[in-house]
C-alpha cells in the first residue's frame, strides 16, 4: 500500500479546499512515484496491470510511459528541474525512441502518446531536452518524424499532428508547416460559436472541448511563440467564452459532470481553467480558478483516487470497466496529467497567493442556458449539484449510456444495462440522434416513434414536457439513477416513484399529466457511483392513435422530497400541445410541442428563471 501524504490543509489561503499548491506538488508526487515500479528495465515503457486496450500491449506501455511524462514535465517545470524525473525520463525517451516504441503509422494511438512526448519535451526543455546529446535527440526526432505527411482521425486528433510537428519545428527539424496549418484551420470548421467546438463533424459535445479542443491550441502558441500570434488572440478570445459558460459545469463538491466518454481521465476536466490563466484568457479571478481545480483535484483525493497502490484506475471513483470505451488501456487515466498544467504558474503567480474565492454557484443557484452545445444547466446551493439537461450532444451513438440520456449530473451516472431507463424515455427501438428544436428543446426517433421534449425548471425541479408520436405501448420514463455502497432506499406512490441513497441523495420522479404508473428499478454492478443503484421510472398506456402529451416533474437533491406534496403544488395546464406550468410560488412557465424541427432558432421554453 503506497499511502497518499499531503500537507496540512491551509484554511486561510484556501478557505474552502484547504489545497496550495504543495498540495498538488505532493499528488504529483506521489502518482509519479507510484509508477516506478512498473517501469520496463529499459525505462522505456510503463506496464500496468489491468484491462489492455485495442492497441496492444507496446502501445499501451508507450501510454504509461507518455501520459505521466506529461505529469513528470509539468512538475520539472514547478521547480526549476528535478534530477530524479529528469535522469528517470530521459532514459526511457531515449530507449523508446531509439527502437523499443511501435513507429508512429497513420491515424495509430502512437500519435496520441506522441503529442504528450511533445508536449512533455517543449515544456520540460532546458532540463531535459536540452541536456540529451545530439545522437539521443535525433533518435527522438525520427519517432516524432512519423508526424509528418501522415493522416489521423478527423476530429480532436488532428491537434495530436499540430503540436508534434510544432515542436520538430521548434529544435530545427523536418516537418511540414502545411500540416500544422490544415490541422488549425480543420477545428475552425467545427466552431459552433459562444467558445464551444464539436469535437469533428456533427454534435459532440463533452469533457473534450475543454482538455483536448482548447486545450492543445493553448499549448501549441506556447510552442509556436511569435509565429502564432495571429491565431493566439482567437484561441484566447474563445476560451475565456468558453470559461463563461463551463465554470458551470462543475459541483460545489469538485465533481466535474459526470458525462461524455474518457471519463477515467477525471482530473483532466480541469485543464481548461488552468489553461485560461496560462493564457491570461479567463473571467475567473485567480483566487476562482485556484478554488475550482482544487475542488476537482481534492474531490477525487477524497474518493480514493488513486487507490492504494498510488494508481489511477479505469473508472471513476473507483474501478468499473463499463464507464469506459475500447481504446482505454491500464494506462489511460493518466491524461489525468492535463489536469496538473496549473503547475506551468511559477509559485508567485496570483492563481497560486490570491485567497480563494466564490464560484457562482458557491452563493446562488443557477439555471444557464448553453446554445451552441444544447444544454441548459440547473444548479442548486443548498446540495451543490449540477444537473446538465441534454438537448443537443449525441456523438453519433445510438445506444451510448454516456451520450443518449436526457440528463446528468455531478452527482450521478448513467446504468449500464441491456434496456435504457435512466433519463430516457421509450416506446419502441432504440433512441437516435438528437434533433434540436430550441434551447432546452429538442426531439428524437426510436423506431416507428417520434418523441419530442422540453424542459422547464425551477429551483431543483425540472418539468419535462413530453410528446409522443408512434404505435401502440407503453411509455416507460426514467429519472437520475442513484447510487451508492448501500442500496438505497425506495418509496412508490400511485404516478411517482423515488429513491434515496444513504446520504439523503435522492431521486424523484412524478407523474404531473398522462402517466397512470409509477416503479422503481434496482441495480447491481451497473453504475460507476456504487454497486447498489436505483432508478424511479414511470409509465403510460398509449393508444397509438395520435400524439400524446405527457408531463412530469424530474427532480435530483440532495436532500428530502416529498413526492406527494410537490405534486400537488405543480399545477399543470395542457391545451391541446401547450403546456403551462404554474409552480408553488406563483412562477409561471409554458411550452409550445408539435413545433416542426429548425436549427435550433425556434422559440424556447420559458424555463421559468432567467438563464
Amino acid at each position: 500500500m503506497r499511502q497518499l501524504r499531503l500537507p496540512a490543509p491551509d484554511r486561510v489561503l484556501s478557505s474552502r479546499t484547504g489545497y496550495t499548491r504543495e498540495t498538488w506538488l505532493a499528488v504529483a508526487d506521489h502518482l509519479l512515484d507510484s509508477l516506478v515500479p512498473w517501469f520496463t528495465p529499459s525505462g522505456a515503457q510503463v506496464r500496468l496491470p489491468g484491462r489492455g486496450s485495442w492497441s496492444g500491449a507496446d502501445c499501451d506501455g508507450l501510454e504509461g510511459f507518455a501520459r505521466s511524462f506529461l505529469l513528470a514535465a509539468f512538475r520539472i517545470a514547478a521547480t526549476g528541474g528535478d534530477d530524479r524525473l529528469v535522469e528517470r525520463y530521459a532514459r526511457g525517451l531515449v530507449a523508446g525512441a531509439a527502437g523499443e516504441w511501435p513507429r508512429l503509422t497513420p491515424c495509430s494511438q502512437q500519435m496520441v502518446e506522441a503529442a504528450a512526448i511533445a508536449v512533455g519535451l517543449h515544456e520540460s526543455r532546458e532540463w531535459l531536452w536540452d541536456k540529451l546529446d545530439g545522437r539521443e535527440q535525433q533518435h527522438v526526432v525520427d519517432w516524432l518524424s512519423g508526424f509528418v505527411g501522415s493522416r489521423t482521425w478527423d476530429n480532436n486528433w488532428r491537434l495530436f499532428q499540430v503540436v508534434g510537428e510544432q515542436f520538430l519545428a521548434s529544435v530545427g527539424a523536418p516537418y511540414a508547416q502545411d500540416d500544422i496549418d490544415a490541422g488549425l484551420d480543420r477545428i475552425e470548421d467545427w466552431y459552433v460559436g459562444d467558445g464551444w467546438y464539436s469535437d469533428g463533424p456533427g454534435q459532440n459535445f463533452d469533457h473534450y472541448i475543454g482538455w483536448a479542443m482548447h486545450l492543445y491550441p493553448g499549448l501549441w502558441t506556447r510552442m509556436a511563440g511569435p509565429a502564432a500570434a495571429g491565431r493566439l488572440e482567437v484561441y484566447k478570445e474563445r476560451l475565456h467564452r468558453f470559461l463563461e459558460d463551463a465554470v458551470h459545469l462543475t459541483g460545489t463538491d469538485g465533481a466535474p459532470i459526470h458525462f461524455g466518454r474518457s471519463l477515467c481521465y477525471r482530473m483532466a476536466t480541469a485543464a481548461p481553467y488552468w489553461m485560461g490563466a496560462l493564457l491570461e484568457a479567463t473571467p475567473l479571478t485567480p483566487g476562482q480558478t485556484r478554488r475550482l481545480c482544487s475542488g476537482t483535484l481534492r474531490h477525487f483525493v477524497d474518493h480514493g483516487v488513486p487507490d492504494d497502490r498510488g494508481l489511477l484506475t479505469l473508472g471513476w471513483h473507483h474501478h468499473f470497466l463499463p464507464t469506459t470505451q475500447p481504446y482505454s488501456g491500464p494506462a489511460s487515466p493518466y491524461w489525468a496529467s492535463k489536469g496538473f498544467l496549473g503547475l506551468l504558474l511559477p509559485a508567485d503567480h496570483e492563481v497560486w497567493t490570491a485567497r480563494e474565492a466564490a464560484l457562482p454557484l458557491d452563493e446562488h443557484d443557477q439555471i444557464r442556458a448553453m446554445p451552441a452545445p444544447g444544454f441548459l444547466v440547473q444548479a442548486t446551493k443548498h446540495d451543490g449539484l449540477v444537473r446538465l439537461l441534454n438537448h443537443g450532444s449525441d456523438h453519433g451513438a445510438e445506444g451510448d449510456p454516456h451520450y443518449n440520456r436526457l440528463a446528468y449530473s455531478s452527482r450521478t451516472g448513467p446504468e449500464f444495462t441491456d434496456e435504457q431507463l435512466d433519463n430516457h424515455i421509450s416506446l419502441a427501438g432504440e433512441r437516435t440522434r438528437i434533433e434540436r428544436i430550441a434551447d432546452a428543446h429538442s426531439w428524437w426517433r426510436a423506431g416507428e416513434s417520434r418523441i419530442e421534449i422540453a424542459s422547464l425548471v425551477h429551483g431543483r425541479i425540472e418539468v419535462r414536457c413530453v410528446l409522443v408520436d408512434g404505435p401502440a405501448g407503453v411509455v416507460r420514463h426514467g429519472g437520475y439513477a442513484v447510487a451508492g455502497e448501500h442500496r438505497p432506499e425506495a418509496k412508490t406512490g400511485d404516478v411517482w416513484a423515488q429513491a434515496t441513497r444513504i446520504d439523503r441523495l435522492t431521486t424523484a420522479m412524478i407523474g404531473l399529466y398522462g402517466y397512470g404508473g409509477a416503479d422503481v428499478r434496482r441495480g447491481l454492478d451497473t453504475n460507476a457511483f456504487g454497486p447498489h443503484s436505483a432508478t424511479p421510472y414511470l409509465d403510460a398506456e398509449h393508444d397509438g392513435k395520435g400524439p400524446r402529451v405527457l408531463v412530469s416533474a424530474v427532480v435530483l437533491s440532495g436532500d428530502t422530497v416529498w413526492p406527494r406534496q410537490l405534486a400537488e403544488s405543480i399545477e399543470v395546464t395542457v391545451d391541446g400541445f401547450h403546456v403551462t406550468v404554474r409552480f408553488a410560488d406563483g412562477t409561471r412557465a409554458g411550452v409550445q410541442l408539435g413545433e416542426e424541427v429548425g436549427d435550433g432558432g425556434g422559440t424556447a421554453p420559458d424555463t421559468g428563471a432567467p438563464a
